[in-house]
């Protein structure tokens, strides 16, 4: 349940289209949904702006099943994320809930409407697709159709200088690489929109499994770029959203009027 739920709820109780006791049946669920092998976090959109996702490693195709079905219950529960599914996982769970869209591991139902901010995912290489994947399609949950600007790492800079325009239009980038990482610091230089960088697990022996371009985005002389764990898209979609205001609400100025909280992907543009 988001606020605008909420916000639908309590008119129907003002309005006497809805007892009060249906109500409270309902908030009794809200805080959350206990599956015995889970407890659901229905008040997740409340707090953050985006509603819990499912996370499907280490849960039997019967407890994917279980939850997707419970989130699928409600109606007004937002956007449903199933990330890094397995084949098994996903072939159950959009039979139990047709309608998911289904990109590599992930699968989305019932995404936010689109919002109008620009977000790009650039990746590195072909190998970084998977990951990039996962993050174009948590960010399309959340309400971005996300254009990518796939293969353009550093070995062949010039692929990259040919999509400058693109980025300096966007309101939020997004860079997948592995190797030494070295593309975050390059877009970092070249946008004034947030940036992400999402180091991943492609490279040789020496590129330590995303550690090596783990500490090379860390370390970047790129003034503001934020970092999040190797190979997690899934993160990086979420610092998006956090940046362009997912679920932001209106503020109080220190002279009592109300006022509009500004997001960071609004800045200077």
């Amino acid at each position: 349940m988001d606020e605008t739920a909420l916000r639908r709820l309590l008119d129907a109780v003002a309005s006497g289209d809805l007892h009060p006791d249906a109500a409270v049946a309902e908030l009794r669920r809200l805080p959350y949904e206990d599956l015995g092998f889970a407890r659901l976090d229905h008040h997740r959109s409340l707090r953050q702006g985006f509603p819990e996702a499912v996370y499907g490693p280490g849960k039997t195709v019967e407890q994917a099943v279980a939850i997707v079905a419970a989130l699928g219950a409600r109606p007004d529960g937002g956007p449903i994320v199933l990330s890094r599914a397995s084949d098994e996982q996903v072939a159950a769970c959009t039979e139990v809930l047709p309608g998911g869209e289904v990109t590599g591991s992930t699968v989305v139902w019932r995404a936010a409407p689109l919002r109008p901010e620009r977000v790009l995912v650039v990746t590195a290489g072909t190998a970084d697709a998977p990951v990039a994947d996962e993050c174009a399609a948590t960010l399309r949950g959340l309400g971005w159709a996300a254009r990518r600007v796939v293969d353009v790492g550093v070995a062949g800079l010039h692929r990259l200088l040919a999509a400058v325009g693109e980025l300096q239009e966007a309101d939020a980038v997004v860079v997948v690489a592995g190797m030494e990482g070295a593309l975050a610091s390059v877009v970092g230089g070249l946008t004034a929109a947030p940036v992400v960088a999402v180091p991943t697990s492609t490279g040789y022996g020496s590129s330590l499994e995303g550690v090596t371009a783990l500490l090379g985005m860390l370390a970047s002389c790129a003034a503001g770029l934020a970092v999040v764990g190797v190979d997690n898209g899934f993160g990086a979609a979420h610092v998006v959203a956090r940046c362009l205001g997912v679920g932001e609400r209106p503020r109080e100025a220190p002279d009592g009027r109300e006022r509009g909280s500004r997001a960071l992907g609004s800045v200077g543009r």
